[in-house]
This record gives C-alpha cells, structure tokens and sequence, in this order.
C-alpha cells in the first residue's frame, strides 16, 4: 500500500517538471502588430506615417532614404516624410517585453525622439541671430545642445548638416571672432567642436571661415587653446585650406600660425589630429614654387620639421607614414631641406626601409626623396648614394622594377640605380631595419 502511494507520488513530481520543461522549452510568438512590415521583426521604435501604417523607424528610414515618397504597404503617397513616433505601440511592446521576460526576452529601451527638420531649423535661426546681436553665451548654450543631438544619432547628425547647420555655424564663428575674442574665446570654442564633427564643410562655409578673422582665431587656438581646441582647429583648418593657395598664404601671413602648426607635429595629440596637421603642411609645400612658398618651406626647415618627420617615420602607421613621406619629399625640393636630410643619420635607412614595405604611395615618396637626395650629392665620396647602397637599396630598386611601378618612378628607379652602380665596389650592405647603432652627425 505504502509502496503504491510512493510510486503515484514520483509520477505526479515526474510529470510536473517535464510540464515546466516543455513550458520553458515554448517558442514566444511575436504579435502580428508588433512586427516591422518591412523588417518582420520585433519594433524597437514604432513610428507612423501619414498613410496611417507603423513601421520600424530604421527600416522605413532607409526606405525613404531610398528615395521613396510612398508608403510601401498602401503605395500612398505621403503627404510629408517625417514619421510620428507611435508612442501607444511602443509602450505595448514594452509590456508585453516584460511579460515574456521569463523567456528570456529583455525589454525594448524607450527611444530618443530624433530631431526634426523644424526643429533644426528653428535652432539655427538663434544661432545666426545671436551671432548677430553678440549673445555670446546664450548662443554657446544652444551649440551645446546642437552637439549634443549631432553626437545622438547618425540619424540626427543627417538632419542636421540636410538643413544648413554647417553654413551657420561658420557664418557664427566669423560674426564672434570680428568682435572682443577674449570676451567670446568659449562661443568659438563650442561652434569649432561642434564644426570638427560635421566635416566635410561646403563651399559657403568655407568662405566663412577662411577670412582673416576666422582663420586668426583658430591659431590662437592652435597656440593657446586646450588639447581638444587645438585638434578641432587642425581638423576644421584641414578643411578650410584644403588646396586653396589663397587661403594658405592667407594663413600663413599670420603671425606664429607655422609655428603653431609645427608645435602640432611636434608635441601630438592625437592620431587624428597629426595627419590633419600633416595634410595640411603637405598641401603648402606641394604648391607649385613660387617666391613665398619657398620662404614658408625655409621657415619649416628652420623649425627642425625635417629630423622630427625622420624620428616619426621609424615607428608610425600608414597613414601618418604616408604623409610624413610627402612632407619631407616636398621640403627636399629645397637646398636647405637636403643639407637637414643630408645630416641626420636616420636619413637613409629609414627612406629605404620604406621602399616596397609599407604601400604604393609611400613607396613612390620613398623612391623620389632618394633620388632627390642622390642626384644633388656633390661629395666626393659618394655620401648618401653610399648609405643608400649600405642599406640595401639597390636590390628594393631591382624588385621595385621588377614588380612594376607607375613611369615617373619607374625613370627615377632606374637613374638611382645607375647611381648607384658607380659605388657598388666591395661595398657590404647591412639590415636596413638595424638603427640602434646610428648616431646624428
């Protein structure tokens, strides 16, 4: 008896867990409401259009982004393109989330509402007329808030720069800096900042920004500024110059802006921010010559930019390398720059290492500051066509030939070469990657 009731017992405990079983076990069927027409999937931000249907606001984004101007369930055409968020839905989602928790589903975060193009428009027409009327810090409030949104979303960020954002803000910053800078120095900060995130600039903003005043400003910040004005400067300058000779010589007219520039690559502060500095003295020296470019790449030269390009490129990443290269290439059109080459024992091996190694282009600045520095040596004892031949370049200019390459480096490849082959006597070639035991002269 006693034993019967043991064994009906164990059954009803047996048949209880497998039922917990096969309920944890069940798939959660999504409400036919709560999915995406376009997607299938569970909405994470219902949003409505004017034809009346709620879709995911990603996935009908990119529909519209698409360029369609219909509804793709009904085929309407919409009235307007904005969709409404569709706040009843949402907050159904989320409770129904949170009534199949147990199965392991989490609950879809409330999203922010992105901004519309009302809404964007309506900001900068504050902007534009405080600039006007000197509102200095009510207008630094509202370029916080304009940040803040363009640093939200990809989605904001596009209705932003969609609605004239970049434009304005430039024509700002001019209107602040013509006025008492020490009384605006934060204003201009917070529209650089908020201008180094919405780049590239057009055309309009770019005027703004390169008169006198605009340009004065931002090397102020480039010498004075904090770490984060200092890149902001460099990175919207970067922009601003661009291949504009006006606005470069224009730039450098101001007093202590090459310095500033320098002091940049000198002293780095980002990745980033050494590129756009680099970028930048690379579109001044590759100007065609004239009398004024050859005093701005003098004045570079006499800065010590030549040793601190070489100290970058033992250790750098392709990027940067790339632009070094193109730098030091451009400052070796010049005597004085040859001579600074000439002297630094980094010269060669480092030139040569990065033959071949790093990429096309850096490759090809490699070959031309070599035959540059080659062509124009005048010692009797061979000098850097003998470091070069030490370091292994004749066998990189041999594979360079053989794997191919453009015909101007092609030609320059092959003059080296024959240079080179006058000092090929018993001359013993070392690892041009070994630069422990070089010593500046």
């Amino acid at each position: 008896m006693i034993s019967s009731w043991r064994k009906i017992r164990a059954s009803r405990h047996a048949n209880k867990r497998i039922g917990l079983d096969d309920i944890s076990n069940m798939e959660v069927s999504i409400p036919t409401h709560f999915r995406c027409p376009i997607s299938l999937d569970l909405m994470k931000d219902p949003v409505t259009l004017s034809s009346g249907i709620t879709y995911d606001r990603q996935s009908i984004e990119t529909w519209i982004e698409a360029g369609n101007n219909t509804c793709p369930i009904t085929k309407q055409e919409l009235s307007t393109l904005e969709p409404i968020p569709n706040h009843t839905i949402r907050k159904m989602i989320q409770d129904w989330c949170v009534v199949n928790s147990s199965y392991g589903i989490e609950r879809i975060p409330t999203p922010r509402i992105p901004v519309t193009s009302r809404q964007v428009t309506e900001m900068l027409a504050r902007v534009v007329a405080m600039s006007r009327s000197e509102e200095a810090s009510a207008c630094r409030e509202v370029v916080a808030k304009v940040k803040r949104l363009v640093k939200e979303n990809e989605r904001n960020k596009r209705c932003f720069m969609a609605n004239g954002t970049v434009g304005a803000l430039a024509s700002a910053f001019e209107a602040f800096s013509k006025v008492s800078f020490d009384k605006n120095v934060a204003v201009l900060e917070e529209i650089l900042s908020c201008l180094s995130l919405m780049t590239p600039l057009d055309g309009e903003a770019k005027s703004y920004l390169g008169s006198n005043s605009s340009l004065s400003s931002m090397v102020w910040f480039l010498k004075r500024g904090h770490l984060s004005a200092q890149a902001n400067s460099v990175l919207v300058l970067k922009h601003v110059l661009s291949t504009d000779q006006k606005k470069m010589e224009q730039f450098c007219s101001i007093e202590g802006a090459l310095e500033a520039l320098v002091k940049v690559i000198k002293e780095p502060v980002s990745p980033t921010t050494t590129k756009a500095s680099l970028l930048i003295v690379y579109y001044m020296v590759s100007i065609s010559s004239s009398r004024v470019d050859e005093k701005i790449i003098r004045r570079f030269i006499d800065m010590g930019l030549i040793e601190r390009l070489l100290e970058m490129l033992v250790d750098c990443d392709k990027s940067i390398c790339e632009k070094a290269l193109g730098v030091l290439d451009g400052l070796c059109l010049d005597s004085q720059g040859r001579e600074k080459a000439y002297a630094d024992a980094l010269t060669m091996p480092v030139l040569v290492k990065k033959i071949l190694r790093v990429s096309d282009l850096a490759t090809e600045f490699s070959v031309s500051i070599v035959w540059k520095l080659s062509k124009n040596e005048t010692r009797e004892d061979g000098g850097v066509i003998v470091e070069a031949l030490q370091v292994g370049a004749f066998q990189k200019l041999l594979l360079l030939l053989q794997f191919g390459c453009n015909e101007n480096i092609k030609d320059k490849a092959t003059e080296l070469l024959k240079l080179l082959n006058l000092h090929r006597e018993k001359l013993e070639c070392i690892d041009s990657m070994d630069f422990k035991n070089l010593k500046r002269h």
